[in-house]
């Protein structure tokens, strides 16, 4: 699976998330690194690199600033799904590696 200048948004998302559905992630792929760039409501900028597996898995880290001026980090892990209408959908299991270390879930749907 290729990911290269798919966009994403988040359509659930657990609490303890600083994205929020006007997040928009545009991907960026080559070979099997992939790479965004975003920001929201709550965070000022932020960044991902993840490697995509063979079956489209993504294994990623990330950090960003957020509105507080607090760096945060963390790890995550998102599995592809297609949608009856062709588009992916990415069932994410994240967490902090900083602040309260807390996990969540998210799900992105392809644009």
């Amino acid at each position: 699976m290729n990911y290269n200048n798919k966009r994403f948004r988040p359509i659930d998302l657990t609490e303890n998330a600083e994205v929020s559905s006007d997040t928009v992630f545009e991907y960026k792929q080559t070979g099997n690194i992939l790479t965004s760039e975003y920001q929201s409501d709550q965070i000022i900028t932020g960044h991902l690199i993840g490697i995509v597996s063979k079956d489209g898995t993504i294994e990623m880290r990330y950090h960003q600033v957020n509105k507080k001026g607090e760096l945060m980090t963390g790890i995550c892990f998102s599995k592809p799904e297609l949608t009856s209408t062709g588009k992916i959908r990415l069932h994410e299991n994240w967490q902090w590696t900083s602040g309260d270390k807390s996990s969540g879930k998210s799900i992105l749907e392809e644009l």
